[in-house]
């Protein structure tokens, strides 16, 4: 499968939320809009957490997308989350999921893939160890 059609999903909590679709074609509005984006990141920085980031990577601008994209679904953004989608999915082509966890304090944590679809990622079995000391015990 080429880079260019790869499977793109957001997953909350091991739900797959959002598929986006790589080979559908953006307008040329929703292309400048991305760059835009690209532009406004560069020229102001980012801040991530308390730390303020004057000239972003491509990942840490990908990192603070994602952040925007989660931000925007919890306020049922729908226009701004479909934009990040397409930001994450064409900026980073070999992205196959950006994941959230909501952990109880309210923190969320988030993860970008690029090694495994959701697909992939949901029939793996986790392996688990057996303590053989205790069972001796």
């Amino acid at each position: 499968m080429s880079e260019a059609h790869l499977p793109f999903a957001v997953v909350i909590n091991g739900e797959k939320i959002i598929e986006h679709d790589r080979g559908k074609r953006l307008t040329g509005l929703q292309r400048r809009f991305l760059d835009e984006m690209d532009q406004k990141m560069l020229a102001e920085g980012i801040r991530m957490g308390s730390e303020q980031i004057d000239a972003p990577d491509p990942l840490q601008r990908a990192q603070f997308i994602a952040n925007t994209l989660f931000n925007a679904l919890d306020s049922d953004n729908e226009a701004l989350a479909a934009a990040c989608c397409s930001y994450l999915a064409r900026r980073l082509p070999d992205l196959q999921q950006v994941k959230a966890k909501k952990e109880n304090d309210g923190a969320t944590m988030i993860e970008l893939v690029f090694d495994r679809s959701f697909e992939q990622a949901a029939i793996e079995k986790p392996v688990s160890f057996v303590n053989m000391k205790k069972k001796l015990d």
